[in-house]
């Protein structure tokens, strides 16, 4: 990457990719530094207790070697998709280095997936081995008929006492896994397009889709990531994010690439979002770059003259999974003495758009100017570039590292994902005549809400099952913290009575059965749910209807 200080049409005009023949993730975000700098800090884990756990290189590089070799002692080979239920923990980085080194394909899954989100995704994907916690096998535990493929479980903790699973599930402990096996191990050969990752997509229009990575995904991202971090690294960068591992946020735009540059990562696990914890972390451990979601941002606006009650040392900010806002933008400049740079991209073709204040490339209410190494356009249906000022769709063009090989075992959708050579989003954006990109909306029905890319039809199924649910229907209600919210419109059975008790208990049999950030946070009792002739929910009556309660609302509180 060219000197921070250089202009950005420089940086544009003079920017080459190299990929070369032989590239492993695992061997460019550890073996490297293992071999160069060995007791160099790559990860601090501040675990439950308050309590320090540091990493340097040469352990991340012994303990991924021997897991690594349990994992191929188990029968797991090259292509096998190997699960990761973990939170922000050493061991996730370590299944993911593990499975790196043996040319698998690592399927990382939040924490907060309940049985029916994690059933769909581990037999969508033919999983094989999946390293969890014991809560996460309690689940496990309760699908286990629907996983033919599941073979091999590793827990990295152990039951609480008097606590017993009811079925037939075995597991295997982590750590003495790690005992077993020898920390010498061969990575096997990949070159950049052969497969390292997937990661599902929210479900927008329809089931959700796996989203496949070749290897080189890491060396996509990281003109981006060195882009929003201002000329990422400099001495002395400490990095920490409070999202989630297993979301493209937290994994690509911070670990990976911090640990492929040798920034000191930052982890720990937040059972819930705490602005002032944040603040703290960030004090104590001397964070220099944070990606923080704007959700996540908009709660530390709560805190007042955060500077006047923190000793900050931060450098830059990054911010990614849904616009900003010029509020939030101005808000940091002014209480955080920094501006956010944000940056845009998808599951599928992430860190495309972004911002650089350092060398001047930040606008509020735009996402960004294309990053070095992209092309971006904003287009029409037929997929010819716009003039500037014009509405269409964000649009990539293909061939790029950063993008995904394919949807997993779905050729169409994957074909449908391109128009000629451009890859479309489902965002639609306008280009002004300095390049900057500002987010309009979308053409699709995806929900965004606290920086999560939510599809409603997985929701909608899900209510659905419900023994008193006739037919739902759920699109996102304007928010002012959240960006959205999920709102769900339900028609009850024949006999079934609506009442404030039942909407809450729809409420949380989504939480439960799908995830924490999925359930809808309003429910409304309709009596008909209008469908279009081939059958499907007009969903664009419930979203304006989402809409204008929104605005009577928003009235309502300006005129109290």
């Amino acid at each position: 990457m060219p000197d921070r200080n250089t202009a950005y049409s420089d940086l544009m005009r003079t920017f080459r990719w190299s990929l070369p023949d032989r590239y492993n993730i695992a061997t460019e975000i550890c073996s490297v530094w293992a071999q160069s700098d060995p007791d160099r800090l790559a990860l601090v884990f501040r675990d439950a207790r308050g309590s320090d756990d540091r990493w340097s290189y040469r352990r991340l590089e012994s303990a991924s070697n021997q897991l690594a070799n349990a994992l191929r002692g188990h029968g797991l080979k090259r292509g096998d998709r190997v699960g990761i239920l973990l939170p922000q923990s050493p061991e996730a980085a370590l299944t993911h280095l593990a499975a790196y080194k043996l040319a698998a394909i690592a399927l990382p899954l939040s924490t907060l997936f309940g049985v029916d989100a994690l059933a769909y995704r581990l037999e969508n994907a033919g999983v094989k081995a999946i390293v969890t916690t014991m809560a996460g096998l309690e689940r496990l535990d309760e699908i286990r008929d629907r996983l033919p493929d599941l073979a091999v479980i590793i827990t990295v903790d152990t039951p609480p006492r008097g606590v017993a699973l009811t079925g037939q599930l075995g597991s295997l402990d982590f750590h003495q896994q790690l005992a077993l096996a020898s920390d010498r191990f061969e990575t096997e050969p990949t070159g950049p397009n052969d497969p390292a990752l997937m990661i599902y997509t929210s479900g927008t229009t329809g089931p959700p889709k796996g989203a496949l990575h070749g290897h080189r995904v890491l060396l996509g991202h990281l003109p981006g990531i060195q882009f929003a971090h201002e000329g990422f690294p400099q001495p002395g960068d400490v990095a920490w994010t409070p999202a989630d591992w297993a979301w493209a946020g937290g994994l690509l735009n911070l670990l990976l690439p911090a640990l492929k540059f040798g920034v000191p990562v930052l982890a720990g696990r937040f059972e819930k979002f705490d602005p002032d914890f944040a603040y703290w972390l960030m004090q104590n451990y001397r964070v220099r770059n944070a990606f923080i979601p704007p959700t996540a941002l908009r709660l530390m606006r709560t805190i007042e003259n955060p500077r006047q009650r923190y000793d900050l040392d931060l450098r830059t900010i990054g911010s990614a999974g849904e616009a900003l806002g010029s509020d939030t933008f101005e808000w940091a400049r002014a209480n955080l003495g920094l501006t956010i740079n944000e940056f845009y991209g998808q599951t599928e073709c992430n860190a495309v758009i972004g911002s650089n204040n350092g060398i001047g490339v930040a606008k509020a209410g735009a996402i960004g100017k294309t990053i070095p190494g992209h092309e971006v356009a904003i287009i029409d249906a037929d997929g010819n570039v716009l003039p500037n000022g014009r509405l269409g769709q964000i649009a990539v063009k293909s061939p790029d590292p950063v993008m995904f090989l394919e949807y997993w075992n779905n050729p169409a959708a994957t074909v449908e994902k391109y128009v000629g050579d451009w890859m479309i989003t489902g965002d639609m954006g306008q280009m002004d005549d300095e390049g900057y990109v500002q987010f309009v909306g979308r053409d699709d029905d995806v929900i965004t809400s606290s920086g999560y890319r939510i599809g409603p039809a997985e929701i909608e199924d899900c209510l659905g099952s419900h023994p008193a649910v006739s037919l739902a229907v759920v699109v996102g209600k304007p928010n002012v913290l959240r960006t959205e919210i999920v709102s769900a419109f339900v028609k009850l059975k024949e006999g079934v009575t609506g009442s404030d008790q039942l909407k809450a208990t729809l409420s949380d049999y989504v939480r439960q059965r799908l995830s924490a950030h999925e359930y809808p946070r309003e429910v409304t009792f309709v009596d008909d749910i209008p469908l279009t002739t081939s059958g499907k929910v007009i969903r664009r009556l419930f979203r304006e209807c989402a809409r204008a309660n929104a605005a009577a609302e928003d009235a309502m509180k300006n005129w109290e």
